[in-house]
């Protein structure tokens, strides 16, 4: 049966995978601009770009991202005692460390997790998700993203939001390069320009993909063992479809990190699904942050629930 800790060791080798394979593509991709503009000097600069951008993403990513979601922080108890004293008992529970808390002022119902390791950790709600749910309704959302602390989730998913974005910033630099500038040489192999260009067009479209088919993955991992914390999977069950059911998106969105949130800021994700029960294509899925609300409810709760 998974715990709470089965997969810590996983995805701390699939945290050092990405970042040796991020840091390997953006220098793949300094060598294809290096050799277009004929200047070595594109590569060495490419090469400690993402030296310092991976010490970046480990270090600096949790406020990073806490910047782009307009989050302030919980300092006391008594500013929202109900929130603090749920994180207290669950992480008694759990056995984890409690988590800096933060709030983000937006109307719309969501949470997030994020930070390098369980020692620092942060948990963020909106301001909209604490008077829509109920008690049993917001252990189970907090409890999802004490998942993903335990699980060591939010380090692998919180990475990919700042090597996602470097990939797509050097892939346009060097795709415009190749299109409006580059050394006039008859010596160039026009096949490997060719592929050049198109591994450049095609780095952000895997990197978002590879994004956030790791992050739909997580979201069914959390959602299971956030169950075995609580040991009601009907009250996250049951947030998934209030959240749901609410249309309004946020009001501050970034798509860096929109598939760290427990739904979809945007809110693609709506009640239709469950009223519905259409199946989503394969390929609409790619490129979705998050699984179907209705087969996530479905799996906590089965079908007939």
């Amino acid at each position: 049966m998974a715990t709470l800790y089965s997969h810590q060791s996983s995805n701390i080798r699939k945290t050092w995978f990405l970042m040796t394979g991020f840091l390997v593509g953006v220098i793949l991709l300094g060598f294809i601009l290096a050799y277009v503009y004929g200047n070595p000097n594109i590569l060495y600069f490419a090469f400690f770009v993402s030296i310092f951008m991976n010490i970046s993403a480990y270090w600096f990513s949790d406020k990073i991202v806490l910047s782009m979601a307009h989050a302030t922080r919980v300092e006391s108890k008594n500013d929202y005692p109900d929130l603090w004293n749920t994180m207290e008992n669950l992480c008694i529970t759990a056995g984890l460390p409690m988590p800096k808390l933060y709030v983000i002022d937006d109307p719309a119902p969501n949470a997030f997790a994020t930070g390098r390791n369980k020692k620092h950790a942060v948990v963020a709600v909106t301001t909209g998700l604490l008077p829509l749910l109920t008690k049993s309704e917001l252990e189970g959302v907090l409890a999802h993203e004490l998942s993903h602390i335990g699980n060591r989730d939010m380090l692998v998913q919180t990475v990919i939001v700042v090597f996602v974005g470097l990939i797509t910033l050097v892939a346009n630099i060097a795709l415009r390069a190749s299109i409006f500038g580059g050394r006039d040489d008859d010596s160039k192999n026009p096949l490997l320009l060719i592929l050049g260009v198109v591994a450049i067009i095609l780095a952000p479209l895997a990197a978002t993909i590879i994004k956030l088919a790791i992050s739909r993955d997580r979201e069914f991992l959390a959602d299971a063992t956030g169950a075995l914390i609580t040991r009601y999977p009907e009250g996250l069950a049951s947030a998934l479809q209030k959240i749901s059911n609410f249309h309004q998106p946020m009001r501050v969105q970034n798509n860096a990190i929109a598939h760290l949130f427990i739904s979809d800021p945007t809110g693609v994700n709506d009640e239709s699904e469950l009223r519905e029960h259409e199946k989503v294509s394969w390929i609409a899925k790619l490129f979705m942050t998050h699984p179907p609300i209705a087969e996530r409810i479905e799996a906590l709760i089965g079908k007939n629930n």
